[in-house]
């Protein structure tokens, strides 16, 4: 949350439970790869994660800045802490997101927009970054003339990274979601037939194509328990004693 947020006095938290979620992923790979292991050599292993291991293992760029430099991270709002411009910025109809990340993408964006990419403020990274707000100000002046369907379009032929902030409506009804299978319809016991997002792993010979065509909705309590133990109780039959 410290690094998250409009700044150091008001951090936020992500707008998902992401401590739980990244466990969870962890967890998962850290099973395949001890399975893996055991394929390979005989032995087992203990696998362990947390909610603190999943934070701390994606801070990326904000803990090596530490480690490794001694910087301390805050919250930028919405704002590249080391590359500008590279953030949020209005078109008159809109907010986009916007990554110049490299000095060639600059000079190209800023000649586009009427700006200066020589002027002495904005010349290099290191300039615009500390020059962050003054960059925002010249910026969201050149886009106030743009509507944001306009501004992406002129951003997508310069190869410019930029998208459209959508709400979570907008990202369920939108085609790129629905054609790479991240919206499936299941028919539950209870609520009936229901939409839910997708698996976001795809085990397809086509990538946008093929795979599972119907999927089961979320599993009652304990529905497929009496499967599972018979399964354990089967497997621990095959190996020997059990073990506690």
């Amino acid at each position: 949350m410290s690094v998250t947020g409009t700044g150091p006095d008001e951090p936020q938290r992500v707008g998902v439970p992401i401590a739980d979620l990244l466990a969870g992923l962890h967890g998962a790979y850290g099973v395949a790869a001890a399975l893996r292991e055991r394929e390979l050599t005989g032995l087992g292993r203990v696998v362990r994660t947390s909610l603190l291991a999943a934070v701390v293992g994606v801070h990326a760029f904000q803990g090596t800045a530490y480690t490794v430099a001694g910087q301390v991270g805050r919250a930028q709002g919405n704002h590249h802490p080391a590359l500008a411009p590279y953030g949020l910025f209005h078109a008159s109809d809109g907010p986009v997101q916007v990554a110049v990340g490299s000095q060639g993408l600059w000079v190209r964006f800023a000649e586009a927009f009427g700006i200066d990419p020589a002027d002495p403020l904005l010349a290099t990274n290191a300039s615009r970054v500390a020059h962050r707000e003054h960059l925002v100000e010249v910026i969201d002046t050149s886009f106030g003339t743009w509507r944001a369907e306009d501004l992406l379009a002129r951003l997508a032929e310069l190869g410019i990274p930029a998208g459209k902030v959508r709400t979570v409506d907008e990202v369920y009804d939108w085609d790129q979601t629905r054609s790479q299978g991240l919206v499936v319809s299941v028919d539950h016991p209870v609520l009936g037939p229901v939409e839910l997002p997708g698996p976001p792993i795809r085990f397809d010979d086509n990538a946008f194509g093929g795979g599972r065509e119907t999927h089961l909705p979320p599993p009652a309590l304990d529905e497929h328990g009496a499967a599972i133990r018979a399964w354990l109780d089967g497997a621990d039959a095959a190996d020997g004693p059990a073990h506690t």
